[in-house]
């Protein structure tokens, strides 16, 4: 493991220390997490992106057309 040293506004550290307690973990376990969650975000991004590129679009409305026209369910309509 290694060690990073960083700074951050005071009420951002503030923040996160409330949060972090609330949550029952330390600040590094809860800046770690947050950390892993947003490389995970932008990853998942990344790879749906690649993912797209590669798509048929010919072929995705193809599919489409085959969805019948109905109203949305109750509470879905949003």
């Amino acid at each position: 493991m290694s060690a990073l040293s960083l700074r951050l506004p005071n009420s951002l550290h503030r923040h996160i220390k409330e949060i972090a307690q609330q949550e029952g973990v330390s600040i590094n376990q809860f800046i770690s997490s947050a950390v892993s969650e947003k490389i995970s975000a932008i990853m998942t991004e990344e790879y749906l992106m690649q993912r797209a590129k590669k798509a048929d679009k010919k072929e995705f409305k193809r599919i489409l057309h085959k969805v019948p026209n109905r109203p949305p369910i109750p509470g879905d309509e949003l």
